[in-house]
């Protein structure tokens, strides 16, 4: 493998309270020095990072690939591709594909796909029922065998709690994280944007707040039961949030995540009847996001994740409530983590840590950090870089962002995956 030099750079590393101008040395994909290179090391390659910030590669908790079963929509190349492009090193795919990742095969298919494109790696979550229909229990540790570090039914509520008991105490056995989308099986359950003034004005049917955080009480009182531990997806409200947080006080084993999007727009920006504002969970009140910026910063929200969901042009053209849920969010999710700095919301180093190490630590991999020793997968940016973010610009094959014509602040000018590099900006 190739000996690597990354000279002049800002590194930046929470885990290690890091936060100065130095060299990172890399040697058989490993991070091997920070400072002076080792003693006999050469580099073949070297990274002048002068006026960049060299940080771990970014680890998003939710990316759906498309692949197998909606590979018009999208591929595991075309977006593992794409998230080399925008510093993401790790994704995290849910089982909703088709067919369902409720067999070792289907789960062997990823690994071996994103394998031979050599991009972004992919960790799949394994279905939490068989064919996410919440009626029986998929065979979890053979999946997690075949490489899931998680297990999940996706968007899919399970209406029966002795199911949902025996899912927790099954997935605890393996010692599995169950990852939780909270949607109660019957608020809501045809709504298609946050229940409110807005929603009612538009004459669209709502998804009340109740429909997240019923879902959460009734999730936290079986980890309590059962000591499961449990990961929140996508959390959209303020109340669900400081139940969590109370939870995690109480000493639960639960983490929560945001997706990006939900930082930044409200139900007021569904108003032009756009479907690319349609996602799921739906965009809250101003309040809601307010209250979720706040828990970035001082408790409740663990993790940012970008929530991909990559659409063809097609799917968003319908009228809103018709039109499919999504967002394509690759593209964006570092520079909108970025522009949490620019507004005080958080310091840089706390908004890397959002994107890197914590959700890192909830899967469980070696990702997110910078220690010597540990797996070389950097991202380097130059955060002066002011862009405008066009369609044709898009790396991801899913054009569907709400955040087209957003100027950002903050450019990935190389990503090394295992210590080689995959992306450089041209």
């Amino acid at each position: 493998m190739t000996t690597v030099s990354i000279i002049n750079g800002q590194v930046i590393d929470a885990t290690q309270q890091l936060d100065q101008i130095t060299a990172l040395h890399i040697a058989e994909g490993k991070i091997v020095a920070i400072g002076d290179a080792p003693e006999g090391f050469t580099a073949e390659t070297t990274i002048d990072a002068h006026q960049q910030v060299v940080c771990a590669g970014l680890v998003d908790l939710s990316a759906r690939l498309r692949e197998p079963g909606l590979e018009y929509k999208a591929t595991i190349a075309s977006e593992t591709r794409a998230a080399a492009q925008s510093g993401i090193t790790s994704l995290c795919c849910p089982p909703d594909t088709d067919p369902v990742i409720d067999t070792p095969a289907v789960a062997e298919l990823l690994a071996t796909r994103s394998r031979a494109v050599g991009m972004s790696k992919v960790y799949p979550l394994a279905a939490l029922t068989k064919g996410l229909t919440g009626q029986e229990l998929a065979e979890m540790g053979d999946l997690k065998e075949a490489g899931c570090l998680g297990v999940s039914n996706g968007q899919n509520p399970i209406e029966n709690t002795d199911i949902l008991r025996h899912c927790l105490e099954y997935a605890s056995s393996c010692d599995l994280t169950v990852f939780i989308q909270a949607r109660d099986a019957w608020l809501g359950r045809h709504g298609t944007a946050h229940e409110g003034a807005i929603c009612t004005r538009m004459g669209l049917t709502g998804i009340p707040e109740a429909s997240e955080t019923m879902e959460v009480a009734r999730v936290l009182l079986l980890v309590e039961f059962t000591g499961a531990r449990v990961h929140f997806c996508r959390l959209s409200t303020a109340r669900a949030m400081d139940m969590i947080k109370e939870a995690q006080k109480k000493g639960l084993p639960v983490t929560a995540d945001v997706a990006i999007h939900q930082l930044y727009l409200t139900d007021m920006d569904i108003s032009s009847f756009d479907g690319t504002y349609h996602v799921f969970p739906p965009l809250r009140s101003e309040r809601d996001k307010n209250a979720l910026r706040m828990g970035v910063v001082h408790g409740g929200v663990d993790a940012i994740c970008s929530d991909h969901q990559p659409h063809e042009i097609d799917a968003k053209l319908s009228p809103f409530a018709m039109t499919d849920a999504g967002m394509s969010g690759l593209d964006t999710l570092l520079p909108l983590a970025l522009r949490l700095v620019d507004e005080k919301i958080c310091d840089l180093s706390t908004a890397l840590q959002l994107v890197t190490s914590k959700p890192a630590d909830i899967l469980g991999i070696d990702a997110g950090t910078l220690k010597v020793g540990c797996t070389a997968d950097i991202c380097i940016f130059d955060a002066e870089n002011y862009w405008t973010l066009e369609k044709q610009n898009i790396a991801s094959q899913g054009k569907n962002s709400a955040f087209i014509n957003w100027e950002f602040k903050g450019k990935v000018m190389h990503t090394l995956i295992n210590g080689q590099v995959v992306y450089s900006h041209a």
